[in-house]
């Protein structure tokens, strides 16, 4: 079973505390919030170690990030190199939050997401508004539009790479030796 609803992860849990939650998202999102016994290894990271994380990888792998696109992202990583038993919680941690499972809260930060949605929006209605009195600065909102609608068909999205590694979503960064050494079964 690849993905696993939030119903079905709060049973797993408590029936199997070793089961490995890995929380691919920024720092910063999983400061805000994030499962109690979580591990933080953001999505970069698990592209940037791969080998690592298979080989040292024991038990059942349970993925999460914010809505389950980056986790599943990262399923399709780890299962492409050869570990299976790899489940995403289906709809992330909005799912979790939303049926009430607990969180571990920290200080608040903007999931990823919602700054995408942010910065694009307001590039589109600046350049809008410019275009009244520059008419070719419509481009750059037809350049964001483009953008978005490639981002939806392919699953990624070239601003959330770029707004990952800003300062304000990194904290002080996940500690990805620790990570590692955590999903290490003896």
């Amino acid at each position: 079973m690849s993905h696993i609803d939030a119903a079905t992860v709060r049973s797993l849990i408590a029936a199997n505390p070793d089961v490995l939650v890995v929380d691919v998202r920024t720092p910063a999102e999983f400061e805000s919030a994030h499962i109690d016994g979580a591990i933080n290894l953001p999505l970069d990271q698990v592209d940037a170690h791969l080998r690592r994380i298979v080989a040292d990888a024991g038990g059942r792998m349970l993925l999460i990030c914010q809505s389950g696109n980056r986790a599943e992202r990262a399923r399709s990583a780890l299962s492409g190199a050869g570990l299976d038993d790899v489940a995403v919680l289906d709809g992330g941690m909005n799912a979790w939050i939303a049926s009430g499972a607990p969180v571990n809260r920290g200080r608040a930060r903007w999931p990823l997401e919602r700054q995408v949605r942010l910065i694009s929006g307001s590039i589109v209605l600046a350049s809008v508004v410019a275009s009244l009195w520059i008419p070719a600065t419509v481009l750059i909102a037809a350049f964001i539009g483009a953008g978005l609608a490639f981002a939806a068909v392919t699953d990624t999205c070239a601003m959330g790479m770029l707004l990952a590694r800003l300062p304000y979503n990194r904290t002080d960064g996940a500690d990805v030796e620790a990570a590692i050494a955590r999903l290490r079964r003896i």
